[in-house]
């Protein structure tokens, strides 16, 4: 009864903005095809490129922003706002050469025109911020690799790595590159995150936060599709902020937003069947796409602390061989999803391999467990798994697996904040994670067992540590040939699986329902949505 109350109070709020927002557009015409409507349930903190740190800010940032790179659905890397580029034979030099035709959106500080011209010297600028202190930007850590940056002139611009880096043009790809006009950040300083500027195919209209946020069309947006149409085909993008899952599926159901990202288990059970497809109900009004996502969701082990039972290398062992993963993924995620059982590394990545991961064996599982106490006299081995509500059903799925094979199990419920803090400490013996890669390259991945990267200054929560992973790990980042890099990749992945210092349960699919007249949506295995090509039919 609460969660109708709750749904009837956000369809009220909804039907208001989207009243408000036909009326602004026009009193007669209707023009409800011109404009997207989705919901970002998480919210969004900052519409600032320096600040592009999770999904939600990353999908509303991609609309305003571009850079010098960006990623086809492919993942390959192609131009933006550079229209070439050329890499030194030591690997070290990267020079673009900039378009001279691409514009700020219009702002009155810009002067007599309301816009002026993108050039080198606003990526030197806009670098130079991402490393300013003061900002403390999350995307400093991209350019660790970077020894310096300049512009020559106008339209040539310059970046020197202190080493060979091959993943170096994917991680210009991130919105933390984008450009950015330094007379406007300047200007509003701090605000800078609710009164964006930059080049990209909608600009900023309105954001009255937690409520919605509007973005428009730019009329100078420098992409043509391949008629030699200007992109991008829509009038305006409307984001709204439901905080509900299930009231998003409602508003979703009833036709009054044009997509939902992704699944959650308070409806996957309403729109698809056990197989993963939709139900009868839903495929004559909503189309599903689906695809692989680079995420690998995982139980952590932290084994940087003997006391911790778990950390034991031989209960590590037992763990992973104790449940059934694809039984999980049918039961539990509805089929979407596949088993983690062949390594860390995702499929779509250069690395990944069928090489033959934890599978389920429960009588492996049980004779570990045997050969644990008979070297330990700990009879009773006790395990203690945190997560967030999100994934609970995971976990005690995992519990009843691991009382089997005689290991007992608690499981902590916390929530997602205090999870990645005491998770960042040290102080969880076993946690629930994920990693979605911030660029398609396995060392993303790999960067999680370095030993070099130990929580709090690195991604490794597990303190993992290991010579000849660290070996192979730094050799990866010198070596520029992709076969070879991946050769490494892969026996990585492997000596992981050895070590078990986790225990992978799938990789990710991203999941997508759009209604029935929506079209060019597609999707990418990083999730990133792109709306400069969509189209809704009247």
């Amino acid at each position: 009864m609460q969660h109708f109350k709750i749904a009837i109070s956000y369809l009220s709020i909804l039907c208001f903005l989207l009243i408000s927002f036909s009326c602004e557009q026009s009193n007669s015409d209707n023009r409800d095809h011109l404009v997207f409507r989705y919901n970002e349930h998480a919210n969004i903190t900052s519409l600032d490129p320096a600040f592009a740190k999770d999904q939600r800010n990353i999908w509303a940032v991609h609309q305003l922003f571009n850079g010098l790179v960006e990623m086809d659905s492919e993942l390959n890397v192609i131009p933006s706002i550079s229209k070439s580029w050329s890499i030194s034979e030591d690997a070290l030099i990267y020079t673009f050469a900039l378009r001279d035709d691409i514009q700020f959106h219009k702002h009155q500080l810009f002067g007599k025109d309301n816009t002026r011209t993108v050039n080198a010297y606003d990526f030197e600028y806009s670098f130079g911020r991402i490393l300013d202190d003061k900002l403390a930007s999350s995307g400093r850590w991209i350019f660790k690799s970077v020894e310096s940056f300049k512009a020559i002139d106008n339209q040539t611009f310059e970046i020197t790595l202190k080493q060979p880096f091959p993943a170096f043009l994917s991680l210009l790809t991130m919105k933390y590159c984008s450009v950015v006009p330094k007379e406007i950040v300047e200007h509003y300083g701090n605000d800078f995150r609710a009164n964006p500027i930059g080049t990209g195919p909608f600009q900023f209209k309105i954001w009255e936060e937690n409520t919605k946020l509007v973005l428009r069309k730019n009329p100078n947006y420098f992409e043509e599709d391949a008629q030699g149409n200007s992109l991008p085909y829509l009038e305006a993008v409307a984001i709204t902020f439901l905080p509900d899952k299930q009231s998003e599926f409602l508003q979703f159901a009833q036709g009054n937003l044009d997509f939902l990202n992704s699944l959650d288990a308070s409806y996957q059970d309403e729109i698809l069947d056990a197989s993963g497809k939709l139900r009868e109900t839903y495929t004559s009004r909503i189309n599903m796409i689906s695809g692989p996502y680079l995420n690998t969701e995982y139980l952590g082990i932290f084994i940087g602390d003997s006391t911790y039972v778990s950390s034991h290398h031989l209960l590590r062992k037992a763990m992973n061989y104790s449940f059934d993963r694809q039984k999980m993924i049918t039961y539990l995620r509805s089929g979407i999803g596949t088993p983690a059982i062949h390594g860390f590394i995702p499929k779509g990545l250069p690395g990944f391999a069928n090489i033959k991961g934890f599978d389920y064996e429960p009588e492996l599982a049980k004779n570990l467990v045997t050969q644990y106490i008979k070297e330990t006299g700990n009879t009773s081995p006790e395990v203690s798994i945190t997560t967030n509500g999100q994934y609970l059903n995971f976990c005690e799925y995992i519990q009843r697996e691991l009382e089997k094979i005689g290991i007992k199990a608690s499981i902590n419920v916390i929530p997602a904040s205090t999870l990645r803090e005491l998770r960042s400490k040290g102080e969880l013996p076993i946690f629930r994670a994920s990693w979605i890669a911030d660029y398609p390259d396995a060392e993303n991945y790999l960067s999680l067992f370095y030993s070099k990267n130990f929580t709090p200054n690195g991604p490794n929560y597990t303190h993992f540590k290991h010579p000849q992973f660290d070996e192979w790990y730094e050799t990866a980042l010198r070596e520029t040939e992709a076969s070879k890099r991946a050769k490494l990749y892969t026996k990585m992945d492997s000596l992981l699986i050895s070590e078990a210092p986790l225990i992978p349960l799938y990789y990710d699919q991203v999941v997508r329902f759009t209604q029935k007249n929506v079209s060019g949506l597609g999707m990418n295995a990083l999730n990133l949505l792109e709306l400069k090509r969509v189209k809704k039919a009247k």
